[in-house]
C-alpha cells in the first residue's frame, strides 16, 4: 500500500500555436498517430506502471475527452474501487508553467483525502512518451526526497513531480499562507524547507506545444527508429477500442511510408503520411507528407503536400493544398476547401 501511486494529469493547457486544432477540443484530446489521442500515452504509462487510480482535470472545452475516455474500460480504469476520476476545473490558467494548479485541486480536495495511496505522480497532459513510473518511485523513496521533478536526459523539464500525497494536501490547504500556486513554484522557491531531487529520463519524450511540433513529431513516428522508442510490446500504448472494416485499396492506388488506420478507402497515392480512421482518398489524388485527420473525405484528382486536416473535412475535386515542413497548411474540423477556394 505504501508504494502504491496515484496519477495526476492536468489537462488545462492551452498553447496557443495550437489554436486551429484546439477550437473544438482540448490539447489532451489531440489526435495524434492515426489512432491514438495525445493523453493515451502518459495515461498509458501510468497504467502499465501499475497505478489504478488516475485523476484528470480538464478545462473547459473537455467534451471530445469525455467521449474518448469514457468509464477508462480500455485502460482498465473501470473499476469498483479506484479507478478513472474526472474533475472539470473552476479555474482556467493558460500559463503552461503551472502544470498541477493548486487551486484546481482545492475545489477537490477530498479526492485526495479519500485515496488510499502513499504518493502522487502529477503530469501534464501534452507529452508524447512511454515511460515506466516504477523506477521513478523507487529512486524517490531510497533517496527520501520529499519532491521529484522529472527533467529529461537532455536537461529539459517535462513539468511532471512525485510527491507524497500528505505533503501535496499540505500544499494545497496551505496555498493561500505559501503563495504557491502550482508545484513548479515550490521546487523555484529556495527559501522552502523541502528536499527536492531531479530523474532522469532518457527515452523519447516530446512535448507536444505548437502546430509546426505537432508536424515534425507526429512524421518523424514513419521512421522506424523513432517507432520502436515510443511504441514498445511490453509497455503498449493503450486507446479508445474501435470496430470497424479494414481499409480499401482500390486499383491503382499507391502506399509508400505511411501509416494507414483501418475504415479507410484509399483510390490515390499516399506518401511519407498520416491518415485516420475512416479517411476516403479519391482517384488521382496525391497526398505527400500529410497529416489526416478522422473520416476525411478528399474527391478525385486533389494535390496535398504538407498539410494538416483536422476531423470531418471535405476537400473538393481538383483542389491543391500546399504547406511547408516549418509551417503546414491547416484546415479546421468540419470544414470545405474547394479549388476556386485557393485558386
Amino acid at each position: 500500500m505504501k508504494r502504491k501511486l496515484l496519477g495526476v494529469i492536468d489537462a488545462t493547457t492551452y498553447h496557443e500555436d495550437l489554436e486551429d486544432l484546439l477550437t473544438h477540443r482540448s490539447l489532451a484530446a489531440l489526435p495524434f498517430a492515426g489512432r491514438y489521442r495525445i493523453i493515451d500515452f502518459v495515461l498509458s504509462s501510468m497504467v502499465n506502471s501499475g497505478i489504478k487510480s488516475v485523476a484528470i482535470f480538464p478545462k473547459m472545452t473537455y467534451r471530445s475527452l469525455m467521449d474518448h475516455l469514457g468509464s477508462g474500460k480500455n485502460w482498465d480504469l473501470n473499476r469498483k474501487s479506484d479507478g478513472l476520476f474526472f474533475f472539470p476545473t473552476p479555474v482556467v490558467d493558460s500559463d503552461i508553467n503551472k502544470i498541477g494548479t493548486f487551486e484546481n485541486f482545492a475545489a477537490n480536495l477530498d479526492f485526495f483525502y479519500r485515496s488510499s495511496q502513499e504518493y502522487s505522480i502529477i503530469t501534464n497532459c501534452y507529452t508524447v512518451f512511454n515511460m515506466d513510473f516504477r523506477p521513478l518511485l523507487d529512486s524517490h523513496i531510497q533517496s527520501g526526497c520529499d519532491i521529484t521533478e522529472i527533467f529529461h536526459e537532455n536537461g529539459s523539464p517535462m513539468k511532471m513531480y512525485l510527491v507524497k500525497t500528505s505533503l501535496l494536501i499540505e500544499l494545497i490547504e496551505t496555498r493561500n499562507e505559501t503563495g504557491y500556486t502550482c508545484m513548479k513554484d515550490v521546487v523555484l522557491d529556495n527559501e522552502h524547507h523541502y528536499t527536492v531531487c531531479t530523474y532522469k529520463y532518457s527515452g523519447y519524450a516530446v512535448m507536444i506545444n505548437s502546430i509546426q511540433n505537432y508536424f515534425s513529431t507526429s512524421l518523424n513516428l514513419l521512421n522506424p527508429d523513432v517507432w520502436k522508442q515510443l511504441f514498445i510490446k511490453e509497455q503498449p500504448v493503450l486507446t479508445k477500442v474501435k470496430d470497424e472494416p479494414p481499409t480499401r485499396y482500390l486499383k491503382g492506388s499507391v502506399v509508400q511510408n505511411a501509416m494507414i488506420a483501418n475504415g479507410c478507402l484509399i483510390n490515390g497515392s499516399v506518401e511519407n503520411s498520416i491518415i485516420s480512421r475512416g479517411v476516403k482518398i479519391g482517384k488521382g489524388t496525391v497526398i505527400k507528407n500529410c497529416i489526416i485527420m478522422q473520416k476525411c473525405v478528399i474527391e478525385d484528382n486533389c494535390y496535398l503536400d504538407s498539410v494538416i486536416l483536422d476531423k470531418d473535412v471535405k476537400v473538393e475535386v481538383g483542389t491543391n493544398l500546399t504547406g511547408t515542413a516549418s509551417d503546414p497548411f491547416v484546415v479546421r474540423k468540419g470544414t470545405k476547401q474547394g479549388a476556386l477556394m485557393n485558386s
